[in-house]
């Protein structure tokens, strides 16, 4: 296995009633690599790694206007780091590939998976579904790019035994 989570949580995302979060974030990332245009990243050549931050909102908050110039949280950011022709050479032999980082607001995950009725796990690991497949290129910027985005989600979500969360009537 060469897909490395390096996964770094507040303690306010620390739970004996939530999930096995780092657990959590390597499903996420392997279902979401699975349903990509690079299933072959998982089980690479070479290690191929990413890192999750489980941290407050005031700290995404700082991050998303730094970077994205919006003073305010967001549920999730991504940070790619890998170029697309690293992607399609992951199975070459070669240093360590870095995907990026992806990094969870609690206060807005825990409003949002609230309104939308799901398990705070579930829309986590739709977050980290989502963040994964922006680190391997994929956005939503055009009606296109979300269709397909979407659907690479919803696929991926469907191997972690977790509804669409995009058609209320199918998360029934």
């Amino acid at each position: 296995m060469s897909l490395e989570i390096a996964l770094d949580s507040d303690a306010e995302w620390d739970s004996s009633e939530g999930p096995d979060w780092a657990e959590l974030a390597q499903a996420a990332a392997r279902a979401a690599i699975s349903e990509s245009c690079f299933p072959g990243l998982a089980d690479a050549a070479r290690p191929v790694e990413l890192s999750v931050r489980l941290t407050g909102d005031e700290a995404v908050r700082a991050l998303n206007a730094e970077w994205r110039g919006k003073d305010k949280p967001t549920n999730v950011l991504s940070f790619p780091l890998a170029e697309a022709d690293e992607l399609e050479q992951a199975d070459e032999d070669g240093p360590e590939l870095l995907l990026g980082d992806i990094v969870l607001a609690r206060g807005v995950c825990v409003t949002e998976a609230r309104d939308k009725g799901v398990p705070l796990a579930h829309h986590a690991a739709h977050l980290m579904v989502h963040g994964t497949l922006h680190l391997l290129g994929y956005d939503h910027h055009d009606d296109g790019e979300a269709e397909d985005m979407e659907s690479r989600e919803t696929r991926a979500l469907a191997r972690l035994g977790i509804a669409n969360p995009y058609h209320a009537e199918e998360a029934a």
